[in-house]
């Protein structure tokens, strides 16, 4: 998988074909991605240093002829044609929400989260490519909304039309995706990887007539197509085959979890679906393999064993297949991650004070792009760590780090060179962001990595401006 080497190679491939207005409108959007990647960060302010920057900052948010979509499209593009040479990415498609600050409801925001709460913000449907090997690639699609409120919650979901649904949300992200992939690069292959919310009629519809794969994580125990026999449904006649074979699953500890060896029993098995369109009536037949693997026999008192009932349309007919299927779907977590990094994390979209929808979801979009990079890098880092640090930085900001480290390292250290891999260039921006090793409770993460940047980006600003200059030797 080739990836560009610096800020400025990288910006400018997000947001070559971008179509605004003006070139100048690409040349000002591409400025402020690069500052994004050096500076990360929810507000403009502390984005960019200069009274000139934060003003071209805000004349490109605030300029009604350059759209999101646009942005977002350039975004996709460069998301494809990033795995082209691989052929074939996951696509994780997840739903949420950014919550912004608006107490007296005048911004041009919508409900989100528990009506109850009475909270601001915005929705937002992502699709995220990650590659086979589980590097994430970039974003592929998204979609915005602001909700309107009823003051309750309603019960009609089910009998509203698709165009009348939050879930035509989930199936343009998905549409658009296919169509960047059609256009770019017709030869990968796309696996959509969806949880139990993208578990509807209209989405499994959607991704089994794409022409690519799925794997969905299953929510309801759907009827089978009985050609007018007794009703028969799904999980029911899953939890009737034989188990293929086990698997042991390293569960760490977490908020009512127990850390521990689980036992996983597989079971598949191939079926047609018989869904119905409750609006229309309408029914429809889809064939799918259904992959289980549940914890049998290692559950601690009073937890639930894990469970995993997953929808595929890949073909299945070995244990070996099956937990192939088990082991792309994890690959869904990289959306969560990426969430936490762009909403609260290193960029914290969730702090801006900007007041009006579309000046924040162009803001936003920019901002994705920044941290699909840092979650890359970050991945990077960790199953790849032998990489050479040009991957993702340029050669200014590994000077910057190796004259740090060289300053403070202790002495029983080795000396560092100055072509130092991905794993070594990650560390050491970590621990300038504050990363304290073991006692962090894991391995570098996205915000320690961005304060990293925050504090080497100006030295490798001088270094930079040092050598224009003809004074750096």
């Amino acid at each position: 998988m080739r990836i560009e080497v610096a800020e400025a190679h990288w910006a400018h491939e997000e947001l070559f074909s971008a179509s605004l207005p003006d070139r100048r409108n690409v040349k000002r959007a591409t400025t402020m991605l690069m500052r994004m990647a050096q500076r990360p960060s929810g507000r403009v302010l502390d984005v960019f240093e200069t009274s000139a920057e934060r003003q071209g900052a805000y004349d490109l948010l605030e300029n009604s002829g350059v759209h999101a979509y646009a942005l977002m499209a350039s975004i996709a593009e460069a998301t494809v044609m990033r795995i082209a040479d691989e052929g074939a990415m996951f696509v994780a498609v997840d739903g949420s929400s950014a919550t912004l600050t608006d107490k007296l409801r005048t911004k041009s925001f919508g409900a989100v989260g528990a009506n109850a709460r009475g909270a601001r913000g915005l929705k937002v449907v992502s699709a995220y490519g990650v590659s086979t090997s589980g590097v994430p690639v970039g974003i592929a699609a998204q979609e915005w909304w602001a909700r309107k409120s009823t003051g309750r919650h309603r019960r009609d979901h089910q009998k509203r039309k698709l165009a009348d649904k939050e879930t035509r949300h989930w199936c343009e992200a998905i549409e658009r995706t296919i169509e960047t992939t059609a256009r770019v690069a017709p030869h990968v292959k796309l696996c959509f990887l969806l949880d139990r919310e993208g578990d509807g009629v209209h989405t499994l519809e959607k991704v089994g007539t794409s022409g690519h794969d799925f794997i969905v994580r299953s929510s309801h125990n759907r009827r089978l197509d009985a050609d007018g026999k007794r009703p028969r449904y799904l999980w029911d006649e899953l939890a009737k085959k034989k188990a293929s074979g086990t698997y042991e699953l390293t569960v760490l500890a977490g908020p009512r979890r127990a850390a521990r060896e689980a036992r996983m029993v597989v079971r598949y098995g191939s079926y047609t679906l018989l869904m119905r369109d409750k609006a229309t009536g309408i029914f429809t037949r889809q064939r799918v393999t259904t992959v289980s693997a549940r914890e049998t026999g290692t559950t601690p008192r009073g937890e639930k064993p894990l469970h995993w009932k997953l929808l595929t349309n890949r073909a299945v007919s070995s244990f070996e297949e099956a937990c192939a299927v088990v082991a792309g779907y994890s690959l869904r977590w990289r959306i969560e991650e990426f969430h936490r990094t762009w909403k609260s994390g290193a960029c914290d979209i969730e702090g801006s004070q900007l007041r009006k929808k579309d000046h924040f979801v162009k803001w936003a979009t920019l901002m994705a792009a920044t941290a699909a990079r840092i979650e890359r890098m970050k991945v990077l880092s960790r199953t790849e760590p032998t990489l050479p640090a040009t991957v993702e930085l340029n050669e200014y900001e590994i000077k910057a780090l190796v004259l740090n480290r060289k300053r403070t390292k202790k002495r029983t250290d080795p000396m560092p060179t100055d072509d130092p891999t991905i794993g070594e260039a990650v560390r050491w921006l970590a621990d300038i962001g504050g990363y304290t090793g073991k006692s962090s409770g894991g391995p570098p993460g996205s915000i320690t990595i961005s304060r990293g940047f925050d504090r080497i980006w100006p030295v490798a600003l001088a270094l930079k401006q040092l050598e224009k200059e003809g004074r750096l030797r």
